[in-house]
């Protein structure tokens, strides 16, 4: 393929920068970057002596999923009812204590849906839902219909605030927008009489507030803490969404902390943050804002949402869980929280995402499987109650996953991964050298089918090259003598090319006196290495042996698998002289 083949694509070929060093030849394109502005021409980040850079998480913040709204609004195929209480009833399961549950004055289905956990009971007294309006009077009305007979009710109201939205779609100057918010927000306050007996809070949203100036969302949020009479045992929650995320997770940071120190009644305000990924870089931001006072995350498990989505609940909380602070919510079954959401949302969680994606812990590297293979044998040897296993940042087991997975082969395997395998589904603990010996099989293997292969495969490899090799030499039968003070001897009936040959030999050992048999055959075999282990417990357990042989200048590797030792040891023998009369494919090690 040669750059002939992409005709729309158009290699850049302006000259290169004055500025660049000379290992960087990069040229210019024809990108027409001008037409953007960089974040700081955008919107003031007015803070010095910021302190987000030297705190670190020490506890996780209030966890707030808004799949059932705002990742709805974003589904090509918004949930039905019973899809909808899948998904509230996993958030009950999992831990949580505050969810949103839809925009009831936008949509019937919310409406209604709101109207059903209601009436039904199905909220615990310690689960607050939050409910979702715009700046309207009907709508705030509607919403207040919607919530009759709960107990722990958020009712957020949100209002657009930046410059583009504000001249451009609302067409209001900033103090008219303020008295449209105030307005609103008196329609919120007064709605509480309609719902005796309940807890009713308050939640704001200067939705687009990354790209709204400091001093006029300060002056909004401020204004709704007064209108609301926020205190600390009623705080008043001040959402903070990054929108449409335009700048690097420090800006995000810069204008949380900017928020955390200047707002009014700050003991009574909960801040909260409401990231979208557009950037890519939704948790990066997420993380820094919580170190900048943040102490509400609103998100999306998996990170469903418009555009690229919502920021990553699932992603967030297990960073925390990974750096030994407690996520206060339930992840040890990963794989059903994935299932419930992929049948809910109908969309797929990718095999790579953080934590969940079904190849995450999944190493295909022959160095990275070497390093899984001995860190996870050295966490099971020492027991060690700390994890501390390379490339793995948690321990799979912690979120409901096996470790048969851990290690899968393809033809960028190594010894390690195949050695893995066989011995995690059956049990063989290969001598160094014979991994060696076994991985260069197999991954020619892989290369020729073009992909991975799986654990049956590679058993199925290594019991045709290692253990059932049984030509040109056949054992048909053989016997032992041992005595006290005389030397091993064997007497075998071998197979060769169809015609029974007896031979016999002694030597110090059982093994050295089979070997010397063969040498009568004119099999002169040289022993180098050996080693046997159970494979099994009981009467009837079975050994593996493993035994090196050289035969005309070839060293190869043979296996036995039998209930006797010796047996098995006399098999592997035979074996490894059959695949170097052969001249196996695979080299010595």
């Amino acid at each position: 393929m040669t750059s002939n083949d992409f005709p729309s694509l158009s290699t850049p070929a302006g000259p290169v920068p004055p500025s660049s060093q000379h290992w960087n030849p990069q040229r210019g394109s024809q990108m027409p970057f001008h037409r953007y502005r960089p974040a700081h021409d955008r919107v003031e980040v007015p803070i010095a002596g910021r302190t987000w850079p030297d705190k670190t998480l020490e506890h996780a913040p209030l966890w707030v999923p808004v799949d059932l709204r705002d990742g709805n609004q974003a589904l090509a195929q918004p949930m039905d009812p019973a899809r909808k209480r899948k998904m509230f009833d996993l958030f009950l399961a999992m831990g949580f204590k505050e969810i949103e549950v839809g925009y009831p004055s936008a949509s019937q289905i919310d409406f209604d849906f709101v109207r059903q956990i209601a009436s039904e009971g199905a909220v615990p007294d310690d689960v607050s839902i939050v409910v979702f309006t715009a700046a309207r009077t009907d709508l705030i009305e509607r919403t207040y219909d919607s919530i009759a007979g709960l107990r722990n009710v958020v009712v957020h109201m949100y209002t657009a605030t930046a410059p583009a939205w504000r001249e451009v779609v609302l067409q209001r100057s900033r103090s008219e927008l303020l008295d449209l918010i105030v307005a609103a927000g008196r329609d919120v306050l007064r709605g509480v009489d309609r719902c005796p007996g309940a807890n009713i809070r308050f939640e704001f949203s200067p939705e687009v507030f990354n790209l709204t100036e400091p001093s006029y969302v300060l002056e909004v949020c401020n204004t709704m803490t007064a209108l609301w009479d926020a205190s600390p045992d009623r705080p008043v929650i001040h959402n903070l969404p990054a929108t449409v995320e335009f700048a690097t997770p420090n800006v995000y940071a810069d204008q949380i902390e900017h928020m955390h120190r200047n707002l009014d009644r700050r003991d009574s305000v909960i801040l909260s943050i409401h990231p979208h990924n557009d950037r890519g870089t939704g948790v990066a931001a997420a993380e820094l804002a919580v170190l900048a006072g943040a102490q509400r995350v609103e998100g999306c498990l998996f990170g469903n949402g418009e555009r690229t989505g919502n920021v990553d609940l699932v992603t967030l909380a297990l960073n925390v869980f990974s750096q030994g602070i407690d996520p206060m919510v339930d992840f040890s079954d990963i794989d059903e929280i994935r299932r419930t959401v992929e049948f809910v949302n109908q969309l797929d969680v990718p095999e790579r995402h953080p934590y969940a994606g079904s190849l995450v812990y999944t190493a295909f590297s022959g160095t990275h499987q070497d390093a899984i293979k001995k860190g996870l044998a050295h966490h099971e040897r020492t027991r060690s109650a700390t994890w501390n296993v390379p490339y793995l940042p948690i321990d799979p087991h912690d979120v409901g996953r096996s470790y048969e997975a851990v290690i899968r082969v393809n033809s960028q395997s190594g010894k390690g991964g195949v050695a893995y395998l066989l011995e995690t589904e059956r049990g063989l603990q290969l001598p160094r050298r014979l991994q060696v010996e076994l991985s260069r099989i197999v991954q020619s293997e892989s290369e020729a089918t073009g992909g991975e292969i799986s654990a049956d495969r590679i058993g199925g490899v290594f019991e045709a090259e290692f253990v059932d090799r049984t030509a040109p030499v056949q054992l048909l039968d053989w016997e032992v003598f041992e005595g006290a003070a005389q030397p091993h001897r064997v007497t075998a009936v071998l197979g060769l090319d169809g015609v029974e040959t007896k031979v016999a030999g002694e030597g110090t050992g059982p093994l050295d006196a089979f070997a010397s048999a063969l040498g009568m055959a004119g099999f002169d075999v040289e022993i180098l290495d050996y080693s046997e282990h159970a494979l099994t417990s009981g009467q009837d357990s079975r050994a593996a042996a493993y035994v090196e042989c050289r035969y005309a200048g070839r060293t190869r590797w043979g296996v036995g698998i039998s209930t006797s030792v010796l047996t098995a040891s006399v098999q592997a023998i035979v074996s490894a002289l059959n695949r170097a009369v052969s001249g196996s494919s695979a080299e010595p090690g």
